[in-house]
């Protein structure tokens, strides 16, 4: 992901937050030819020293047949985003797209048998926590869970190179930018998620 200076983020709780709120994002890998896969991905910090992703796709996925230990991968989150037209702006210009997203390249951890139930249990904790009737992974039984497994091909992505972008108009001069936010705020989720962004990067 190409990353300007202008754009380009440490914040570490953010990305957190755009991993949290968009955790299905693609698994990308060259191996034997470009392959990418949707998968719900989630932040291992257990040790806080060695944070990780975690996920896991169906093993007759030929992705899952092509990786190993070691074999370097990109997880690919979009966060929010909408269009910037350019009839906002106060002078003839080109409309944008403005957006948060995070890359993590890392190297592959194929998982054992327990990380895998684990990470089934944490991720399947995460969604069902806000349901009406919440079916969790012990609600299930361990036999029905582990033969539903033999078809999970869990991983770890240990991070290699980690880049955080915020493109939120932060080129732009003071009235256009005002004009920005206070169109993006009259239209769908997306584009106020973004308006609320573009207020906070200026506190």
């Amino acid at each position: 992901m190409f990353v300007p200076k202008l754009y380009r983020s440490e914040d570490l709780n953010l990305m957190r937050k755009i991993i949290s709120e968009n955790s299905f994002a693609l698994l990308i890998s060259s191996i034997d030819k470009i392959r990418a896969t949707h998968s719900m991905m989630m932040m291992n910090e257990d040790d806080p020293e060695n944070v990780y992703i975690e996920t896991h796709i169906s093993k007759v996925n030929p992705q899952a047949k092509t990786l190993k230990n070691n074999d370097e991968v990109l997880c690919d989150f979009l966060g929010a985003h909408t269009y910037i037209s350019s009839s906002w702006y106060d002078h003839i210009n080109v409309s944008t797209w403005n957006y948060e997203a995070v890359q993590i390249y890392g190297k592959i951890e194929l998982m054992n048998h327990d990380e895998l139930y684990a990470h089934l249990d944490k991720l399947t904790s995460k969604y069902e926590k806000f349901q009406q009737c919440p079916m969790m992974v012990k609600d299930m039984g361990k036999t029905f869970v582990e033969k539903e497994m033999k078809g999970a091909f869990g991983i770890k992505i240990i991070p290699t190179e980690i880049f955080i972008k915020q493109k939120l108009s932060q080129n732009r001069k003071e009235n256009d930018f005002q004009s920005i936010i206070s169109h993006l705020e009259q239209s769908d989720e997306n584009a106020k998620k973004i308006a609320e962004k573009m207020k906070l990067i200026k506190k």
